[in-house]
């Protein structure tokens, strides 16, 4: 997945917030960002890919419509960005969050009656997703109004898929619902999308046991580290999801309806059974690291184990040897032709006694 957009940084002692004139100063890409418009009402939707945004936002929206969502993919293209911030009223703080995209997840209103700004409730989240075996994640801005909603992502992705199918069926309840249902919907994909993460976090956690359990290599405590930064990371993405949802469910805001915040409390749950699930598998890793030491520690002890039987077992024979190496003339049997395999007799009873003796004793 190729990323379109660096993160900014902002200099020490910077005024915070960006406003609209500067964004068109801010570092810009010759890859336009691609933006989609969907209007709908209960018994209308229209569906469009904007390519002249100027045009497009000179023209009045459908009078039939009664919620307007903009997705725009990626976040290098600085004058879509800027003609969207002017149109919508977005604030300059939130335009310099939804810029750097290494927030974590948050909730924050602006404007609203008491100020001269359009009402905007501002939601930073995460989307977590894996790819070629790691976790990765990006940043989702959602502008909240009472008939818009705005989307800015990193890169184009297919999370929003569902959402469209849905709105694209006559009689569902989000064509029947406002533009807060529309937000909540978004975010219920993408707390949806981190299910099958975690199934393949789990799958992963079986192979890992498997092979601890039946052949443990050097290179298997690198694939539990690694495991474990990434439920770590995921923890970072959706942990905050809780304090969000609840906000969202708990404080008054004329952008959020009474009937959204009743399907935030069916959200709020899906959050913690997920937290939920993601300590459980950190649990996990914590033992998958004790089962690894242990392994090695148990083949270790084998090995010396087998190591220190074969060298009991040679103590006697080497005494043997040594003695009857002696270069004495008058040495017992040496003339006899019976005592050299008479040696090697008493020298394999021995072993065999030694052994006998070690399996009576559950020591092999």
């Amino acid at each position: 997945m190729r990323i379109l957009f660096k993160p900014l940084q902002s200099a020490p002692g910077a005024a915070p917030g960006i406003e609209h004139d500067e964004i068109a100063s801010l570092p810009t890409s010759s890859e336009p960002a691609h933006i989609t418009c969907v209007d709908y009402s209960a018994s209308n939707v229209s569906v469009q890919e904007i390519a002249n945004l100027s045009d497009f936002l000179n023209h009045h929206r459908p009078e039939w419509s009664a919620v307007r969502w903009i997705n725009v993919d990626g976040l290098s293209d600085m004058g879509a960005i800027h003609a969207l911030a002017t149109k919508y009223d977005l604030h300059p703080l939130a335009i310099e969050d939804m810029l750097h995209t290494t927030q974590r997840p948050k909730a924050e209103p602006y404007g609203g009656e008491e100020t001269e700004m359009q009402a905007r409730l501002f939601i930073i989240t995460r989307r977590p997703f894996i790819l070629d075996g790691r976790l990765q994640h990006s940043q989702v801005s959602i502008f909240l109004g009472h008939k818009t909603v705005l989307t800015f992502q990193e890169a184009p992705s297919e999370v929003w898929d569902p959402v469209r199918q849905r709105l694209k069926s006559k009689g569902s309840r989000l064509r029947g619902s406002d533009a807060s249902f529309l937000a909540y919907t978004l975010l219920d994909a993408i707390i949806d999308r981190c299910f099958p993460i975690l199934e393949f976090f789990g799958d992963r956690a079986e192979e890992l046991e498997t092979q601890i359990l039946e052949n443990a290599q050097r290179g298997t405590i690198n694939e539990i580290h690694q495991f474990k930064r990434d439920l770590l990371l995921l923890r970072w993405a959706i942990w905050p999801m809780r304090e969000v949802v609840s906000s969202l469910k708990r404080d008054e805001n004329e952008c959020v309806s009474d009937n959204t915040r009743i399907y935030l409390s069916d959200l709020y749950d899906h959050v913690i059974q997920i937290i939920d699930i993601i300590e459980t598998y950190r649990e996990i890793a914590s033992d998958l690291t004790e089962t690894y030491m242990s392994s090695i520690s148990n083949r270790m002890n084998e090995v010396m184990k087998v190591l220190t039987l074969i060298g009991t077992i040679f103590i006697p024979l080497t005494f043997l040897a040594g003695v009857y190496g002696m270069n004495f003339h008058y040495f017992p049997e040496l003339d006899q032709p019976w005592a050299y395999p008479a040696f090697w007799i008493i020298c394999v009873l021995l072993a065999m006694v030694m052994l006998l003796l070690f399996r009576r004793r559950s020591w092999l």
